[in-house]
Formats: C-alpha cells, structure tokens, sequence
C-alpha cells in the first residue's frame, strides 16, 4: 500500500479549515478605509501547531493575491495538493510547527472562505457582487486583528508574507507595533510601480470586456471566465523572469515539430499560460480578482504620512527581515532596499537579504535554500528575544 503525504513526518497532515464572523450586532461593523463599513465579516482560517502556554510563539502568515488560508498540509486524502506554502510550514521546516504556532487566513475581498464580494449580501439576500466595498491592505490587516483578538494572542512572533503578503506583514508592523515582534517582508514593496499598476489594469479591462461580466452581477448566470483567464495569463508573465521562461518553454513547439501556419496554440509557452489561466477561472472569483488587485494598487505606505516613508516607520516596534530577489522585475530589489533605508534611518533593526535567482517574483513560492536559511535563523533570534 502507497503511502500519503500526510504520512510525511514534516506535514502538517489533514487540517480543516476554521470560520471567525465578528461585526454581527450589537458589536461594531468592520470600518473600511474608504469610510464604507461591513457586517458581518467572516474570515476563513487554519493553524498548525500548538500555541505554547506564554503565547509566545505565534506566526501570522499572509498570503499574496491568489491565495487562500490552506497554507499547509492536506484537506482530505483525496487532496492532490498542499496548501500553498506547505514547503516551508510543518515540523522541522522553515515555521517549525513542533516549535511555532501558524495561522494563516483568507483575506476579506477574497473567495475562499472570508467576505468578499461573491458572499451574500445580509441587506439583500443575494451575492454583493460590485456592492461589496472597496477593500486596501489596512482594512485586510484590520479584520485579522479581529481574528488575533478572537485567538486571544496578545503579540505575534512574526508576521510574514510575499508579494502583497509582504505589503499587509508591513502595515502590520505599522498598524499595530505593540503587537508585532518581528515582520518578514518578501518580494513586496512600500507602493507598486505605475508598471505594475498599468499590468493589475490590463487584467481588470480583460475582464470588464467579458460578455458574462454583467457589471459583477454573474452569480446565477454564467461567470466571466475567458475575461478571468486572460487576466490570470498576463499576471502569470509578471510571476516570472524573461531567463526562466526562455529555460523552461524557449521557443519549443507543443505536440508538434513543424509549424501549423495557423492561430491554434502551438508554442509551449502559449500553452503553459493557457492552462493556468483555465486553472485559475475553476478556483478563483472574477470580482474578488478586480478588489485584490485594487488594494495592490492603491497601497502606498506613505500617502498616510505626508508622502514621508521615514515618517510611516518611524512607530514600527518590531525587528525586520526583508528579502528580495535579483529576476524580481514585478517588485524590484530597489523597492525591497528603499523599505530597508527608511527603516535604518528611524534607527529600526533590519536584516537585508538579496537572494541571486532566475526564479523571478515566484521565487518565494519555491524551495530555495537561501531562502529557507535567512527565515530560520531570524526566527530563532526572535523567539529566544520573545521568551527572554
């Protein structure tokens, strides 16, 4: 008999995904950024580990645009795949789950779980859809407090997370320095490039020009999914860097050696892009895909601070790692370094990787010694700094 790898002593095993609703009257509905509020807000999440008895060994894991709370393990034996950074999350791995105790939820805006604009709106009875509220990185970091306060954890170990994971492990670390020992910043920025904004654009129009888009009101028809799969393949060009595409596709042909001097797909790399985007449109909500990658563009550390990123840290409290990656063209080294510059300045405590790679963006998604190096030694320092 095969084995599973829930088997595998560094997983986490079979894990279940857990609800937190707040906001419910009489408590007080969540206040957005933009002055909007919402209630109830439930926020789907999963732990691994065992909170010690001091509380002190609490990792809040934050994940990027596409993804979900199933960080680690399997939800079933039936499960073909892992959460998403199960590589790093289980005992003896990066986040020691025998040693930390992991929390990893869906932001609100998402579709996996929390609120979001395909939940049912209780003032109508019918999905959101557009009426849901314009969802930033400050109201996603907001309605986890929520959740920390509901897991009576008074300061968390670590906040950690790439790309716009990275972006709410920042506005943690501002938001609520007295809860935040340590933030680690992968693969993100203090604001995304007007390059990266005019990209998170193209995506949108892709699916606003989808005859099912119907102005985000799809629930009961049918969804948007030609609109969403293309704005997932011109995503998927960003996740990568232009050496690793020409490694892994160059400009092979697909089941074929000669040309078919025709518009089917015929190069690998067009049917690579493909299928992801015919992946995506079976996991991933159309209007959820406009609000996330909206907060990515309207997040800008020091627009809150008189256009002064020294001024946005300068309450920080906890210590830094921040890591970028050299193929990173999406959120380049330079942006990782001027996060890092800011911090020095206030006199902040900050450990600055650059890691050599062809991987691109992606890379914090991947195996990568390095990677895994500098994260386990900043947390151990921190941990023995916590029960110090």
């Amino acid at each position: 008999m095969n084995s599973h790898p829930v088997d595998d002593p560094q997983s986490v095993g079979l894990v279940k995904t857990k609800y937190y609703t707040f906001g419910s009257p009489p408590d007080y509905p969540l206040v957005m950024k933009s002055g909007r509020t919402l209630a109830p807000v439930t926020l789907a999440y999963e732990t691994y580990g065992s909170l010690n008895e001091s509380k002190t060994n609490a990792i809040l894991v934050l994940h990027a645009l596409s993804g979900t709370a199933h960080a680690a393990g399997y939800h079933s034996l039936d499960d073909p795949h892992p959460g998403w950074w199960d590589i790093y999350i289980g005992p003896g791995k990066v986040f020691d789950t025998s040693k930390y105790f992991v929390i990893c939820s869906n932001v609100i805006g998402g579709c996996n779980g929390s609120t979001g604009p395909s939940s049912i709106n209780p003032e109508t009875g019918i999905e959101y859809g557009l009426e849901f509220p314009i969802v930033t990185i400050q109201d996603m970091v907001n309605a986890q407090w929520h959740l920390i306060q509901h897991l009576e954890i008074p300061k968390l170990l670590a906040v950690t997370g790439g790309s716009m994971g990275g972006m709410q492990a920042l506005q943690w670390a501002i938001s609520y320095p007295e809860m935040v020992k340590s933030s680690i910043v992968i693969a993100a920025a203090s604001s995304i490039s007007a390059q990266g904004i005019a990209f998170n654009e193209v995506g949108r129009q892709a699916i606003y020009r989808d005859p099912n888009w119907n102005n985000g009101d799809y629930y009961r028809t049918s969804v948007p999914g030609n609109g969403l799969a293309l704005a997932r393949m011109i995503a998927h060009i960003t996740y990568l860097s232009e050496k690793l595409m020409h490694e892994k596709f160059g400009r092979r042909l697909q089941d074929t050696e000669l040309y078919s001097f025709d518009f089917q797909s015929e190069f690998m790399v067009e049917s690579y892009l493909y299928h992801q985007g015919i992946k995506f449109v079976t996991r991933f909500d159309a209007n959820s895909y406009l609000y996330m990658t909206k907060a990515i563009d309207y997040y800008d550390i020091k627009s809150d601070y008189d256009d002064n990123l020294l001024l946005a840290f300068e309450s920080t409290s906890s210590d830094f790692l921040v890591i970028s990656f050299t193929s990173d063209w999406l959120y380049p080294s330079i942006q990782s370094r001027e996060i890092v510059n800011a911090l020095r300045a206030n006199g902040k405590n900050v450990v600055y990787t650059e890691i050599e790679t062809d991987r691109g963006h992606d890379a914090f998604l991947l195996p990568d010694d390095r990677l895994e190096r500098n994260i386990s030694n900043f947390l151990k320092s921190q941990f023995r700094k916590m029960i110090s």
